[in-house]
């Protein structure tokens, strides 16, 4: 029997699901890096990223008012990610995020880390500093803040698309393989949760018209998380 194709390689890997341009994805990946630094678990457990696509699901841009909408509410819920509501102009706001979500995949080819650490610091252009991270040069620009891409290498992989159907294979992959939304993690073991620790509920109407009431929010599913991913890694070695 073939494996699962949402789950990770190797028990020492977390799968993530998500899309740039989503509030909830900004939250869940802010929190899992907080997680496993304060677990110690930095350079012994990764992040696979992988696309949950909104434009493709939804065939529209992820348009700005349902995103400002969100900015303020889900924000709240931890600051430290980094929040900004939008300051350019409108012509200026991203229309789509299939290029770094590209990006974050052609990574891969140097390592976990350098693709980790390139959604990272995507994430926080676009949320905390209003980069419009659509653009080859800004994408470029980031990488090389990191200290962990090659951006030169990531250019070439850019300039001839090689990472590309990556991003189709996983929007059908999420398409009919179950993953719920953005964010959606996946351990090696078949454990999986869907916008970890966060329910909420739209007020006045759907994303772009009314506004996100957060229900329920439990930080601590992250440290759940890990430590089950650190228990699998200890399995396996045993």
């Amino acid at each position: 029997m073939s494996r699962d194709p949402r789950l990770p390689d190797s028990p020492d890997t977390i799968v993530v699901f998500s899309d740039l341009n989503c509030s909830f994805a900004h939250l869940a990946v802010h929190r899992l890096h907080e997680a496993r630094r304060r677990l110690g678990l930095e350079g012994r457990l990764w992040f696979d990223h992988r696309c949950f696509p909104l434009e493709l699901f939804n065939r529209t841009v992820n348009e700005r008012p349902g995103v400002d909408s969100e900015v303020s509410v889900v924000g709240a819920l931890d600051p430290g990610a980094g929040w900004r509501l939008w300051q350019g102009p409108d012509w200026t706001y991203p229309v789509t995020m299939l290029p770094p979500l590209e990006a974050v995949q052609a990574a891969k080819a140097q390592s976990l880390h350098a693709s980790e650490q390139l959604d990272l610091a995507l994430r926080r252009a676009f949320w905390a500093e209003g980069r419009c991270i659509s653009l080859r040069h800004e994408i470029l620009d980031v990488a090389a803040s990191t200290g962990a891409v090659d951006a030169g290498a990531l250019a070439e992989a850019l300039d001839d698309g090689r990472a590309r159907r990556a991003v189709i294979d996983q929007f059908e992959t999420a398409r009919h393989g179950r993953v719920d939304c953005s964010p959606h993690v996946f351990l090696y073991d078949g454990t999986d949760v869907a916008n970890p620790g966060v329910r909420a509920r739209w007020v006045n109407g759907d994303f772009g018209v009314g506004f996100p009431v957060i229900e329920a929010d439990d930080p601590t599913v992250y440290t759940d998380l890990l430590a089950r991913a650190a228990e699998l890694i200890c399995d396996t070695a045993a």
